[in-house]
């Protein structure tokens, strides 16, 4: 790995935060030295209606708009099956065979696996037959006691590494995350950060690792952006299995966002069409583009698993 469990922990009781920076940069120079930053346009798509020919005019539109990806969500309300799932996706693949599908979390596939009685390399592999290219990531801290108090529904640590690893070996990638400032330790955080190391070494099936603040009802409760920065860069400089690192601006804002890119980040992540963010307000394509200009950069879009590139 990039650095030690005690260098990691060493860095996050470290006032040094320019010093930090300074390695993680270094450190995504050297994996990125073409000298870009990416970023993708992708279309959120609500796939527990069984509307399904109302989510093909939506798809269609979000193409027609420059979407290159769909994020594949669900009302919690609602519990869709494999077959509906199956059906929308391979309707979605059959009208737009270019579009990427990236979606269902760990937790949503594990439901799918029981409700469907089938195990779970075989549900995963049927949604991926169907047309889904990448399972998302929402991954609150890998620690059952902590995800227990804030996500009691979602699935415990072990079936999270479970769910991803079953991915990996049927050869579909995987986003993998860190939502942080639940009342974690940074002892937490950095075993979090060991267990997608690890699990990346083994199989080589995450694409990007983002961490993400946890937000809270009063925004003065989150990590302050000194924190965040730190822990982006730290996630850098431990995760050097995995290419890409992804700043976030939905919670963050432009601005930290701009900084996060000499903190080790190297993508922005999405242009969501038509998403609402409480905060700090949707970015547009033109924004995002010119945060990565001034910060010396040159934008690229790509799609949703770092295949493509778009020079423009």
């Amino acid at each position: 790995m990039g650095i030690t469990r005690q260098q990691a922990l060493d860095c996050f009781a470290s006032d040094d935060l320019i010093g930090i920076g300074m390695e993680a940069d270094a450190v995504r120079r050297t994996l990125h030295p073409e000298g870009v930053v990416s970023y993708t346009i992708d279309r959120p798509v609500d796939c527990s209606t069984s509307d399904i020919h109302s989510l093909y005019e939506s798809v269609a539109t979000g193409i027609e708009l420059g979407a290159t990806g769909l994020r594949i969500h669900s009302d919690a309300a609602q519990t869709a099956t494999l077959a509906h799932y199956e059906t929308l996706f391979t309707g979605i693949k059959q009208r737009f065979p270019d579009v990427r599908l990236q979606g269902l979390s760990a937790t949503e596939i594990l439901t799918l696996t029981t409700s469907s009685g089938l195990t779970l390399a075989d549900t995963i592999a049927r949604l991926q037959a169907a047309g889904l290219d990448s399972i998302a990531s929402t991954a609150i801290i890998l620690d059952d006691e902590i995800r227990h108090r804030i996500a009691p529904t979602k699935c415990s640590s072990a079936d999270w590494l479970t769910v991803h690893r079953t991915a990996h070996r049927l050869g579909m990638p995987t986003a993998a995350t860190m939502i942080f400032g639940v009342g974690e330790t940074p002892d937490q955080r950095v075993h979090h950060l060991e267990l997608i190391y690890a699990l990346q070494a083994e199989t080589g099936g995450f694409t990007d690792f983002t961490p993400l603040v946890f937000e809270r009802d009063n925004p003065l409760e989150e990590p302050t952006a000194v924190e965040y920065l730190k822990t982006l860069a730290i996630s850098r400089l431990f995760l050097d299995n995995i290419a890409n690192v992804q700043a976030s601006w939905p919670t963050q804002g432009l601005k930290v966002l701009q900084m996060g890119l000499r903190f080790g980040g190297n993508d922005v992540g999405s242009v969501l069409l038509e998403e609402r963010n409480t905060k700090p307000g949707g970015a547009t394509e033109e924004e995002l583009r010119r945060i990565i200009r001034d910060a010396g950069f040159k934008p690229v879009q790509r799609d949703t698993l770092y295949r493509t590139m778009f020079l423009n």
